[in-house]
C-alpha cells in the first residue's frame, strides 16, 4: 500500500495543495473529484438495497458496497439516499467500475488516529473481544493485542470475566504494514496509582483508620490496596481469636476497614491491623471468667495433650487430657472431643498476663474417688477382672474409672514371681484384699497374698530354736546350702555350720534334691530367714528323736550361745570371715 493509503486526499506535493482532512472532503463537489486508486474519498448513497448500498464517488463512478460493512459500524443506523460516507477505492474492475470498501476507509482513519494517540501519549477506548495466545484481543477500530502482563497491576484470576468489557488503553507500539498494535491497560493504572501514592504519602499516618480492598490472600496475611499503595495485614493482626487461614474470613475484592500500625515512608511499607479496631477481650477475662464458673464453648483445635475451647472471639482455654474424664483415660483427646463441637466446661485457672485459661470437663460430673473409701474399706475383699498386666503388677477393674493395682510383691508370700504374666492372664477374674486408697493421687492398692495368712508369722512356733528339721536341698552355693522345710519356707546352712572341720565350700559335697536333716539355730520372721546347722546337730550327738526334752535342752544351749555365736546370716558371714583370717 502506498503512502496515499493512509491519507484522506492526495499528497500536497502531488496536487499542489495542502493536506485535506476527511471533513473537508465533504465540502468538495463530487463532480470535480479526481478518482485515484488506493485512495479514501467521499461517496454519496444513491440507492439502498436489502443487501448492498450503491455509492457514487463522482467522475461518473458508482459501485455497490455490502450493507454488512455499514451494519458492523452501527447496526441500528438507517441509511438513506443522500447520506455521505468515506470509502476506500481498492481498484478498478476490468469490466468497468470501481471496487469500494467502507471498512478499509474506517481502518485507514483508525491507523491515523493510532499514530496520533501514541505520539501525543493519549488513550484510546477498546472492547475486549476474546482470549488469544499470550493475552487478549481488543477491538479499538482494528484488532489490537493486549498481553496478559499489561491487563492489570496484578495477575487476573479469571480472564473470561473481562470479555465484552470496555476500557481505556495506552498504545505501546504499532506496525501499520503488519496490522499489529500492542496496547496496555496497566500503564494507565500505574499512572493513576503513582498520583494516588503521592497524595497518600502526605496524608497517611500511623494510628489512622482507612478503608481498602483485599488484593491478595496468602498463608501469612492479607494484602490490601489503600488507594495508592498496598499494605499488609498479618494473620496475627486479623483477629483476637484463632485464624486458621485468612481466606476463612476475607475474600479478594472485599472492602474492609483497617488501622495503620506502622508506615515506613522510605520503603512505602505499610503494616495494617484489623483486630486493633476492637478492644482486646483479655482485658475483661478475669472478671468474666472467674475460677469455678461454668461456660459453654466451641472446640477449635485438638492436640495430643488436650483440646482448645473458644469461649468468645479471641478468648480460648485449654482442657488438658487429664481434665476430660474421671473414668476414661483416652489415648488421644479426639476420642472424646471433636473440632467444632460445643462443650460445657468449668474454669479452673486464669492467667491473664500470659493469656492462658485452664478448663475442665470432668469437674461437671461426680468424682467416683469421692466415695471410693466408703464403698471399699481397707481389708475388704473384692473381685474383678484383670485389665492389664505389667512387669510391676496386675491392674484390676474395680468400677467405671477406678482400677486397682496388685503389686508383684503382693501376689504371693512365698513364691518368687519374675513376671505376673507367669501366673495370671488378661480378662481373668481374681479376688484381692483392699490394702490402701490414695484419693489425691487416685491410687487403689490391692493384694492377693493377704487372702492367706503369712506362713512366716508362725515360724517361731513351727520351727523353734534347737529343734531338728528335715528338708530338701534347693540350692548349693559357696557360702552355704539352702533347704526347703515346707512350701515357701527355706532355711540356710551356712558354710561355717556344716562341720566342726573347716569346709571351704559345700559345692560338690551336697546335691540339689537330697534330703538333709539339720538343727534350727536362728529364726527371723521380719527378715524371713531361718538359720540351720549340721555342726550343731553333730554336737548334739546326732539325736534325732525330736522329743520335747531334747528340743528344750537344745534350745537352751542355743540361747546360752546366742551372745557369742552368730544369730543372723550377716553375723554368720562375719564370723566365718574372722575365722578364716585367724587361721
Amino acid at each position: 500500500m502506498t503512502e496515499k493509503a493512509i491519507r484522506p486526499a492526495p499528497a500536497a506535493e502531488e496536487s499542489g495543495m495542502e493536506d485535506i482532512s476527511f471533513a473537508e472532503l465533504f465540502e468538495q463537489e463530487d463532480n470535480n473529484t479526481v478518482i485515484n486508486v488506493q485512495e479514501v474519498v467521499i461517496g454519496t448513497v444513491v440507492e439502498v438495497k436489502p443487501d448492498a448500498i450503491l455509492i457514487d464517488v463522482g467522475d461518473k463512478a458508482e459501485s455497490y458496497i455490502a450493507i454488512s460493512e455499514f451494519r458492523n459500524e452501527d447496526p441500528d443506523r438507517v441509511i438513506k439516499v443522500g447520506d455521505k460516507f468515506e470509502v476506500f477505492i481498492e481498484k478498478r474492475k476490468e469490466e468497468g467500475g470501481l471496487l469500494l470498501s467502507r471498512e478499509k476507509a474506517i481502518a485507514i482513519k483508525v491507523w491515523e488516529e493510532i499514530a496520533r494517540i501514541q505520539e501525543e501519549d493519549l488513550t484510546i477506548q477498546g472492547r475486549i473481544d476474546s482470549r488469544v495466545k499470550g493475552g487478549m484481543s481488543v477491538d479499538i477500530g482494528v484488532p489490537a493485542f493486549l498481553p496478559y502482563s499489561q491487563i492489570d497491576l496484578r495477575p487476573v484470576k479469571d480472564m473470561d470475566e473481562l470479555i465484552g468489557q470496555s476500557f481505556e488503553f495506552k498504545i505501546l507500539k504499532f506496525n501499520r504494514k503488519r496490522n499489529n498494535v500492542v496496547i496496555s491497560r496497566r500503564a494507565i493504572l500505574e499512572e493513576q496509582r503513582a498520583k494516588l501514592r503521592e497524595e497518600m504519602r502526605a496524608t497517611l499516618k500511623e494510628g489512622q483508620t482507612v478503608v481498602g480492598a483485599v488484593t491478595n490472600i496468602t498463608d501469612y496475611g492479607l494484602f490490601i490496596d489503600l488507594g495508592g499503595m498496598d499494605g499488609l495485614c498479618h494473620i496475627t493482626d486479623l483477629s483476637w481469636g484463632r485464624v486458621s487461614h485468612p481466606s476463612k474470613l476475607y475474600a479478594v475484592g472485599q472492602e474492609i476497614e483497617v488501622k495503620v500500625l506502622k508506615y515506613d515512608q522510605e520503603s512505602d511499607r505499610v503494616s495494617l491491623g484489623i483486630k486493633q479496631l476492637r478492644q482486646d477481650p483479655w482485658e475483661t477475662v478475669p472478671e468474666k471468667y472467674p475460677a469455678g464458673k461454668k461456660v459453654v464453648g466451641k472446640a477449635v483445635s485438638i492436640t495430643d495433650y488436650g483440646a482448645f475451647v473458644e469461649l468468645e472471639e479471641g478468648v480460648e482455654g485449654l482442657v488438658h487430657i487429664s481434665e476430660m474424664s474421671w473414668s476414661k483415660k483416652p489415648r488421644h483427646p479426639s476420642r472424646i472431643v471433636s473440632v467444632g463441637q460445643e462443650i460445657e466446661v468449668q474454669v479452673l485457672k486464669v492467667e491473664a498476663e500470659t493469656k492462658r485459661i485452664s478448663l475442665g470437663m470432668k469437674q461437671l460430673q461426680p468424682n467416683p474417688w469421692d466415695v471410693v473409701e466408703e464403698s471399699y474399706p481397707i481389708g475388704a475383699i473384692i473381685e474383678g477382672k484383670i485389665k492389664n498386666i505389667t512387669d510391676f503388677g496386675v491392674f484390676i477393674g474395680i468400677e467405671e474409672g477406678i482400677d486397682g493395682l496388685i503389686h508383684v510383691s503382693d501376689l504371693s508370700w512365698t513364691e518368687r514371681i519374675k513376671h505376673p504374666s507367669e501366673k495370671y492372664s488378661k480378662g481373668e477374674s481374681i479376688q484381692a484384699v483392699v490394702l490402701k486408697i490414695d484419693k489425691e493421687n487416685e491410687r487403689f492398692s490391692l493384694g492377693v497374698k493377704q487372702l492367706k495368712p503369712d506362713p512366716w508369722q508362725t515360724v517361731f512356733t513351727n520351727y523353734p530354736i534347737g529343734s531338728f528339721v528335715e528338708g530338701t536341698i534347693t540350692n548349693v552355693t559357696d557360702f552355704g546350702i539352702f533347704v526347703q522345710l515346707e512350701e515357701g519356707i527355706e532355711g540356710l546352712v551356712h558354710v561355717s555350720e556344716i562341720s566342726r572341720d573347716k569346709v571351704k565350700t559345700p559345692v560338690g559335697l551336697y546335691n540339689i534334691g537330697d534330703t538333709l536333716k539339720t538343727m534350727v539355730i536362728n529364726v527371723s520372721s521380719e527378715d524371713r530367714k531361718i538359720g540351720l546347722s549340721l555342726k550343731a546337730l553333730d554336737e548334739d550327738g546326732g539325736s534325732s528323736s525330736g522329743d520335747a526334752g531334747s528340743v528344750e535342752e537344745a534350745g537352751q544351749r542355743m540361747q546360752q550361745q546366742k551372745s557369742s555365736a552368730p544369730t543372723t546370716f550377716g553375723d554368720l558371714l562375719k564370723a566365718a570371715a574372722a575365722s578364716g583370717d585367724g587361721e
